[in-house]
């Protein structure tokens, strides 16, 4: 399930330092705008403890976690909307992500050149969402112009597109993104061809010194007032430590930098579980001796739709599932034990799965 979420800001704000504390991939990170020409695709996997303690109970010949996709999008300016620095080119790669995860510069560093001149967040992400904004707007308003005279002669659906288009047309004209719009779930249809930015869940990331790791500052406390409406989760990482943590080779070496600080885990870590929770997931695992492995699903999917990401003949020939919960199975040790104790679950295929379910189909095809 390759699913996206694209790192976006203005340029010199940490993105691809980021980025390559995220992935092996070597975005440069250089201090001066545009050093990111091309999209740089990194497959992050997903930090998941379960996975390790399954590991250590059924002790299989591989494990295989979860993973998820991070595009570095290159530093968006003032009147990229309508086509400024590589504004179109950036846009547009934008657009083919499923989740955004927007970062901040919330920190004062004379040596680092802000494109503007000076360190003010709500203005950057002010500039980002206004060229995010317009050309969702541009993409509205020629849907607009082109279900209106069919909307006119009374067919329903293009009446009912230039509803939703409108409200979503007058949300961009006062300065909101697309998703402050109260849609429901079977109206998108309306607008999800148009793969509105805006649309798209985002996270901000406030990029810190090293003092303000653990309280934050005042730049993170503006950037917390001015997102409170909406509905979007605030992380504080430092892109500097998580670069000297990068380096170091061996667990134990990272944990003591991570203790030295008063942190429990790096920034990137608790970065990459926002972002799979960002782009509406959920894990279930398989266990057994030749593999335990993750499997990501979109939460609220039924058992044949989970099987058919293992394989879409599991999907089409399902029959049943068997379901272990996680605290059952780390509880009683092994799937043998869960059984004898009634705790192993035959699953028909209206149920939908839980975040945790230990899983084996059974199929026919």
């Amino acid at each position: 399930m390759a699913l996206q979420c694209g790192i976006v800001g203005l340029p010199n704000v940490g993105k691809s330092t980021l980025f390559n504390c995220l992935s092996n991939a070597k975005a440069q990170a250089a201090n001066f705008p545009f050093c990111t020409i091309e999209p740089n695709v990194g497959v992050i996997t997903v930090p998941d403890e379960r996975l390790t303690k399954l590991s250590e109970l059924v002790k299989p010949q591989r494990v295989q976690p979860n993973t998820i996709e991070i595009v570095d999008i290159a530093g968006l300016v003032k009147g990229a909307s309508k086509g400024e620095g590589l504004g179109n080119q950036f846009l547009g790669n934008i657009r083919t992500t499923n989740a955004i995860i927007h970062v901040l510069r919330c920190f004062d560093d004379p040596n680092v050149v802000h494109v503007d001149g000076s360190v003010d967040p709500i203005r950057d992400k002010e500039i980002i969402d206004t060229e995010l904004q317009l050309k969702d707007l541009d993409s509205v308003e020629k849907k607009i112009t082109k279900v209106e005279k069919s909307a006119k002669i009374g067919d329903k659906d293009a009446k009912k597109a230039f509803e939703i288009l409108s409200l979503v047309k007058e949300a961009l004209l006062e300065g909101k993104s697309a998703r402050t719009v109260n849609i429901e779930e079977k109206d998108l249809e309306h607008i999800n061809d148009l793969q509105l930015l805006t649309l798209k869940p985002v996270l901000y990331v406030c990029n810190v010194d090293e003092k303000s790791i653990l309280t934050g500052n005042d730049y993170v406390n503006k950037v917390k007032e001015a997102v409170k409406n909406e509905d979007a989760q605030v992380l504080i990482i430092s892109a500097a430590i998580e670069a000297d943590i990068a380096q170091l080779e061996s667990f134990e070496e990272r944990k003591m930098f991570l203790d030295d600080l008063g942190l429990t885990e790096s920034g990137v870590s608790k970065l990459i579980v926002a972002a799979y929770s960002l782009l509406n997931l959920a894990t279930y695992f398989t266990a057994g001796v030749q593999e335990v492995r993750a499997w990501t699903i979109t939460k609220g999917m039924t058992a044949p739709q989970a099987a058919g990401v293992i394989h879409t003949d599991f999907e089409k020939g399902f029959i049943r599932a068997e379901v272990i919960k996680y605290i059952d199975f780390t509880t009683l040790g092994s799937e043998a034990a869960c059984k004898d104790a009634g705790k192993l679950g035959v699953e028909g295929k209206q149920y939908i799965v839980e975040d945790g379910d230990i899983m084996h189909f059974r199929f026919n095809v």
